[in-house]
């Protein structure tokens, strides 16, 4: 069994993913996302984005940037458990970037000024806060997910 260095994909598994994706539209990110979802801690970590490229025969550049553009794939370790804030205009102006603030203080986290880093993971990976631009339920803001499940009209208190 092949494994792959620092991941909790094998070599194996990745084949078998592969294997069920090539050739069909939508390969790459189809692969990707299974991928992903196989780890534990549920991200592309760089050697496994160049072994898909290896792999598939796309250039590295090309996996990576699709792996970059959507906010669903990871390139670092997630927790085992998601909190995502809606930062969208509604749910902002609803206070979500206070109850973001809040959320993060309880697991000691704290934001940097300029706002550049919009996920954070506890050192147990437990947990898993970052921001999404919008859920696409704004009447009802602030909205936030945990572990997949949508709340609405949230607030600190």
């Amino acid at each position: 069994m092949e494994t792959l260095i620092n991941s909790p994909v094998s070599g194996e598994v990745l084949d078998e993913i592969i294997g069920k994706h090539r050739g069909k539209p939508g390969m790459l990110l189809s692969t990707l996302e299974e991928t992903q979802e196989k780890n534990p801690l549920k991200y592309l970590s760089g050697e496994m984005l160049a072994e898909i490229s290896k792999k598939l025969k796309i250039p590295y550049t090309q996996v990576y940037s699709v792996a970059t553009f959507y906010s669903f794939f990871n390139l670092k370790p997630q927790g085992k458990h998601s909190i995502v804030v809606c930062r969208g205009t509604a749910c902002h102006t609803k206070g979500s970037k206070a109850l973001l603030d809040d959320i993060g203080a309880i697991f000691g986290f704290k934001r940097t000024d300029d706002g550049a880093e919009s996920s954070y993971t506890t050192s147990d990976n437990l947990f898993t806060i970052r921001t999404v631009a919008c859920f696409g339920q704004c009447a009802q803001s602030p909205v936030v997910a945990i572990d997949d499940i949508i709340y609405s009209n949230v607030n600190s208190r």
